[in-house]
């Protein structure tokens, strides 16, 4: 190395930060020490000391040349170039340049000689950038795997930002502040993680821009870079769950499942990670997406109160005077800087309208300036009937309507595809979506336009170039040609487009929109394969009309994706849907009207996913009413109405109600359908043999299920998945009388199937391995029961979240389970937590909240607090016996665990009394044989004895065991507890509704 080769000055553009970080890492790594120089080109330079100051250090200036250098022929940039032809010819062996952009440079960049970098392989690069800086090499070094920082021409590995923006400009002052914020920590790293950091400005202020220009000029420090549209929950969720497929995380159906898989992935990883909220203007409904962990969280947002969030606030303000003016003039190159500057006065430095007037300017390049200049000026706010939201209104106005206008006049194809666009939702415009539409669903001129691709890209290019309207390009079906794969319309030009339009020219756009989405429909929202679709259909619902149109292919097209989000749980965006979609159809077409009828069904149903309860039964029960009161009703209507009011009524307890309301669906679907066997009878005879085991009459409700999967078996096969929970319900409900062993080679078999036809991973699989795990459990085999049901918990929750009724369920039961292996404060915590969550979700005297408090009981007593154990006991005993009634299995498992309690606080008479009385209702109930019944027995023995009358104790005592051992075998955990003279409890289990 040569002495003057151990220093480098590197000078560079903002912009090309990752480009100088990378220089500076590799200059350092190879022993030249570096200086790091940002220059700004918004800023006349002063002369030509500008660079001989930068000349009098040690060693040599190394310039960065990048996109700002293509203008160095013109305007305030032509200064520079008078820099270096002054100062070049005598210090022409100080000065290095490398070219980092893939465009032409102009005569007084090329003087420069460059090295190029862009569009070379890092070691290469690598080579080249340490020879322009002096280093001489005998030969090129090995490949380096210690690579630090990224080569800036490599993407992320994990990255889905769109293409850089080659005209951004300015906004150095915001992009230092959110870099320095993000990468603040005011603790030690494994401590703590920098808060998020929110840019937030008005619209049309340039915030999805800055995004993206941070995204692309500090990729280099980040391992992956994921884009989150954050328009609406909905989408922030589809694009959130994206990611953890690229991550190789997360498994199943829900979207929330998917959700938690990739935050934990990100929580966990020790690599860094930028994700960016764009359009974040929810911060309630979206704080819970944000990750923690070893990365960066980026939003954008109109709305400040992400600082109660924790989010740090970037306020992004108007563009600065010199900021307009480079920008317009790298938009629009024929605008002079004095041009610019008058262009930017008019619209007060708005980056959104300078963006519009530069391109319209572009387009147009007979149009003189001043003149169009003045024109906006001047314009009249009443040419238009709109008052665009905003201050600027008359601004938008003048310079949106001359765009339209213009438009309407020289290119009327485009002019009435952007009338389209508009009635398309303005973050995603489904260009895919039109380019297979149907010739049949399209106006003939835009058939036309559409189906030839060199038109139909031509006119998309046109509205970009007049509109500011950002597309990108992607290979077509062919792979033979480029096609517009993505446009992006922002929401203020969408929404001005859309007040422009006369009453006959959006009823025309909202009808092509809707045949469009129409014919995009798979057609079946259940399968996998189908998902991204419904996702990508469902943001322009709403804004083409669907969710008013009586047409019946449109709204089966919105019942479809409600169904979607239905099979993705994401419950609260069907019931929006919904609810919006019912407003304009009852006005429309009555309420009893065949989709109307559907998607009052579905509303319903995303009720009780809510866990709203009240609200479904009010919503039923008013449906069921005005369908019992029609005469012509169609008898399917009415049975799916019966049965979705059952299903709320059993979600609510009200166990009797809905088994009278099963048993009229299933005599009104035998005498309408003919034959007990047909799958919708059998689906309703189902729900009814749930009914009855949540009676607690669980040998009639094992005949219903047993005759059910009989006929399951005939009519679908063995390994259907309705054939399968057939299974699973026998299974389960021979577990409930008692009779473990058989259940166990049911299920163990059940389990086996559902891994095979619906796989590991479906949610009736899981079920499937929940009831195996407590089938092991009754059998004794505590160690498979826990890992199976803790691995089933842990996949439930990530997908369902811990206050589904699906989590609430298995946590109930895995509370107990964590008892019985003696890890008491474990399930007390559980056991607290799910009988809160009952209790708040169902009300205090629900059924599931009672038995949930009685678990809590047990757990207390067995840690000694007697006395609070004896209290929840009497309480549930009580509150158990008003709700069902004294002889539900449920209440007498209630006055087992309050006799326990008696017994534990010294009252054995007390216990006595209270067990003889429930002793009697079990055997009646029951059966001698049940596990209920023999507890009893157990207890009251024990409770005898304590009381002083051992010889019925011991009779008691020994005939009970005997009953044990004739049914389980000696050698059984049960068996072993009870000559042991251990307590027997009771713990409820919820069931599956």
């Amino acid at each position: 190395m040569t002495e003057d080769s151990d220093h480098v000055t590197v000078v560079f553009a903002g912009q090309s930060e990752s480009w100088a970080k990378w220089v500076e890492e590799e200059c350092e790594t190879a022993g030249i020490a570096t200086n790091l120089v940002r220059w700004d080109p918004l800023r006349k330079p002063p002369e030509g000391r500008a660079l001989t100051d930068l000349l009098a250090a040690p060693g040599r200036v190394l310039l960065v040349l990048d996109d700002w250098y293509l203008r160095f022929d013109a305007g305030r940039y032509r200064a520079w170039a008078d820099v270096l032809r002054q100062v070049l010819p005598a210090h022409r062996a100080q000065i290095a340049a490398i070219s980092v952009t893939p465009h032409s440079l102009p005569e007084a960049a090329r003087e420069l000689d460059p090295v190029g970098l862009y569009g070379v392989g890092r070691e290469e690069a690598k080579q080249r950038l340490l020879t322009a800086c002096g280093l001489v090499l005998d030969q090129h070094s090995g490949v380096d795997l210690d690579r630090g920082l990224r080569f800036p021409d490599e993407p992320p590995p994990v990255s889905n930002v769109e293409r850089r923006n080659r005209r951004f400009t300015g906004r150095r002052q915001v992009l230092d502040r959110v870099h320095r914020l993000l990468n603040d920590r005011t603790a030690p790293a494994a401590q703590t993680a920098p808060a998020p950091v929110a840019v937030h400005g008005a619209g049309g202020i340039g915030k999805t821009e800055v995004a993206r220009e941070y995204a692309h000029r500090y990729a280099g420090e980040y391992d992956a870079i994921w884009w989150i549209r954050a328009h609406t929950p909905l989408m922030a969720r589809e694009d959130f769950a994206a990611l953890a497929k690229e991550l190789r995380t997360g498994d199943g159906d829900e979207l929330r499942g998917l959700i938690a898989a990739a935050q934990r992935r990100l929580a966990a990883s020790r690599q860094r990670w930028l994700i960016v909220f764009d359009g974040a203007d929810s911060p309630d409904e979206l704080a819970g997406l944000l990750p923690r962990g070893p990365g960066h969280v980026l939003i954008t947002t109109r709305d400040t109160s992400w600082s109660s969030h924790g989010a740090e606030l970037v306020e992004l303000p108007r563009f600065e005077r010199e900021e307009s003016i480079a920008f317009a003039c790298r938009r629009a190159p024929r605008i002079t800087e004095e041009d610019a500057d008058r262009l930017a006065d008019v619209v007060e430095d708005l980056p959104i309208l300078i963006d519009q007037m530069a391109a319209w300017l572009e387009a147009y390049p007979l149009t003189d300036v001043a003149r169009y200049v003045q024109d906006i000026r001047e314009g009249d706010p009443n040419i238009l009937d709109v008052m665009p939201s905003g201050g600027e209104a008359q601004r938008f106005q003048a310079v949106w309507s001359t765009t339209l206008n213009t438009l309407g006049e020289d290119a009327p194809q485009a002019h009435e595809l952007l009338k389209l666009l508009a009635h398309f939702s303005a973050d995603t415009v489904p260009v895919r979506l039109l380019r297979s539409a149907r010739a049949s669903d399209l106006p003939s001129h835009l058939a036309r336009l559409v189906s030839e691709p060199s038109n139909w890209n031509s006119a998309l290019r046109r509205l970009s170039e007049t509109t500011s309207m950002r597309l990108e390009y992607e290979t077509g079906p062919q792979d033979d040609i480029l096609t517009v794969g993505t446009l992006r319309m922002h929401r203020l030009f969408h929404r001005f487009v859309r007040s422009t339009l006369s009453a006959r020219d959006r009823k025309q756009a909202s009808e092509t929109a809707c045949r469009v989405l129409v014919a995009a429909d798979p057609r079946d929202p259940t399968s996998p394969r189908h998902w991204q679709r419904y996702a990508d259909l469902i943001p322009h619902l709403e804004p083409s009309g669907a969710l008013e149109s009586a047409d019946e292919d449109v709204r089966s097209l919105v019942l479809n994706c409600v169904e979607y989000l239905r099979m993705r749980g994401e419950y609260g965006d069907g019931w929006t849907i919904t609810r919006k979609a019912l407003d304009h159809w009852r006005a429309d077409s009555g309420p009893t009207d065949r989709t109307v009828l559907v998607a009052t069904h579905q509303y319903a149903n995303m009720l009780r996913r809510l866990g709203r309860y009240a609200d479904a039964e009010g919503v039923g029960r008013d449906i069921l009413d005005r369908l019992s009161a029609d005469p012509d009703v169609q008898d399917i209507e009415l049975l799916r109405a019966m049965n979705g009011l059952g299903g709320t009524l059993t979600a609510l307890g009200r166990y009797d109600e809905a088994r009278s309301l099963y048993e009229d669906a299933t005599a009104r679907a035998v005498r309408r359908l003919g034959d007990s066997t047909v799958p919708r009878t059998l689906a309703i005879r189902s729900n009814l043999a749930q009914a009855i085991a949540l009676q607690g009459r669980y040998a009639e409700s094992l005949d219903q299920h047993r005759a059910i999967l009989e006929a399951r078996v005939g009519l679908l096969g063995p390994r259907n998945a309705l054939t399968l929970l057939s299974a699973l319900y026998t299974a389960w409900t021979l577990r409930l009388l008692g009779r473990y062993r058989e259940a166990l080679v049911i299920q163990e078999r059940n389990t086996w199937l559902h891994g095979q036809v619906l796989d590991r991973e479906h949610s009736q699989t899981l079920q499937a391995q929940h009831n195996l795990a407590l089938c092991r459990r009754r059998e004794g085999d505590l160690e498979y029961a826990h890992a199976m049901m803790r691995r089933v918990r842990d996949k439930v929750t990530g997908r369902r979240g811990g206050h589904h009724p699906e989590t609430l369920l298995i946590s109930t039961d895995y509370a107990m389970l964590l008892r019985e292996m003696g890890r008491f404060d474990e399930a007390l915590e559980i056991a607290e937590s799910t009988a809160r969550l009952y209790a708040t979700q169902l009300g205090e005297d629900h059924p599931y909240a009672i038995g949930s408090r009685a678990n809590r009981g047990v757990v207390l007593r067995d840690l000694g607090y007697h006395s609070s154990a004896l209290a929840i006991g009497e309480e549930t005993t009580e509150g158990m016996a008003r709700v069902l009634g004294e002889d539900h299995p449920w209440s007498i498992g209630c006055a087992l665990n309050a006799t326990a309690a008696r017994a534990a606080t010294g009252d054995p008479q007390g216990a006595v009394d209270l067990g003889r009385a429930a002793l009697g209702r079990a055997r009646v109930g029951v059966g001698l044989g049940h596990a209920l019944t023999v507890g009893l027995e157990v207890g009251l023995a024990l409770d005898l004895r304590a009381a002083g009358r051992t010889e019925e104790a011991a009779k008691l005592a020994e005939e009970t065991l005997g009953r044990l051992i004739a049914s389980l075998g000696r050698t059984h955990r049960t068996v072993r507890a009870v000559a042991a003279g251990e307590r027997p409890y009771w713990d409820f289990e919820p069931q599956p509704i």
